[in-house]
């Protein structure tokens, strides 16, 4: 079921999606050559509890698997839920930071991908046409076009630029629980899918290959991976349907 938040319930994800935006501006200045990706996640984890809220990611339960750290640190052809440890990042890396927050019951959820220094051209593309995906899908989720109008909008950017988005992972309503309904795949026919409505809260995440679409997830239980080997980028903004035009509640994160 598609939860239609009030004004009320939507200040409450809003104060969440702030905590979200804030991390990552304290992130993004210890994102250089030779940090491990566990000392990241360690001082994400630290910011958010002090501003009073929760990491949404640690200890997130699927059957049996535990998310061990407070943010998804992926690293090249790591798609998402990397967990961060020892690795250091190296110039010309990209990464994906990946960060939720509870805040007095309610979810905010981003994602961001940076270069570790100067990148290749190849890489600068991705990361590029990935957050202008981002933004084709948010131009669609307003009221009375229909789900799958966000999902392609993604897909045809990233295809048309020579990429593929990755099919087995999926974008998700947000709210009360971090993972609501509906699913927001990154393809689909235009004209498909439920129809949105004002106050429909939407965490919508283009996750894209430089390579072909496929993917793995590794013995961790949580790493996905291109299976070809080749980067992948990751941004992502919780939006409120609105009409006319979608209110970004992760405004200034990218």
């Amino acid at each position: 079921m598609i939860h239609i938040k009030s004004e009320r319930e939507l200040d409450h994800i809003r104060e969440s999606c702030r905590l979200v935006v804030e991390a990552f501006r304290m992130a993004e200045g210890l994102i250089a050559e030779g940090i491990t990706t566990q000392e990241i996640d360690k001082a994400v984890e630290v910011f958010i509890k002090k501003a009073g809220g929760r990491p949404a990611f640690k200890g997130y339960r699927v059957g049996k698997a535990v998310f061990p750290a407070s943010s998804c640190i992926s690293v090249e052809s790591e798609v998402v839920h990397g967990i961060p440890g020892r690795r250091k990042l190296q110039k010309g890396e990209i990464v994906s930071v990946d960060v939720g927050v509870e805040y007095e019951g309610y979810f905010g959820d981003g994602a961001k991908t940076y270069a570790v220094g100067p990148i290749d051209d190849l890489r600068a593309r991705l990361m590029r046409v990935t957050l202008e995906a981002l933004y084709k899908g948010i131009a669609k989720a307003v009221k009375g076009n229909r789900l799958q109008d966000i999902s392609s909008a993604i897909q045809v950017h990233a295809e048309s630029n020579g990429f593929s988005v990755v099919r087995e992972l999926v974008g998700h309503g947000t709210g009360r629980k971090l993972h609501e309904d509906p699913q927001i795949p990154n393809y689909g026919k235009p004209n498909a899918g439920p129809r949105l409505r004002t106050g429909m809260v939407l965490a919508i995440e283009p996750m894209v290959n430089a390579g072909k679409e496929d993917v793995r997830t590794q013995h961790d239980e949580w790493t996905v991976v291109a299976k070809d080997g080749l980067p992948s980028a990751h941004f992502e903004h919780t939006v409120v349907v609105r009409e006319g035009e979608a209110e970004i509640l992760t405004k200034g994160l990218c």
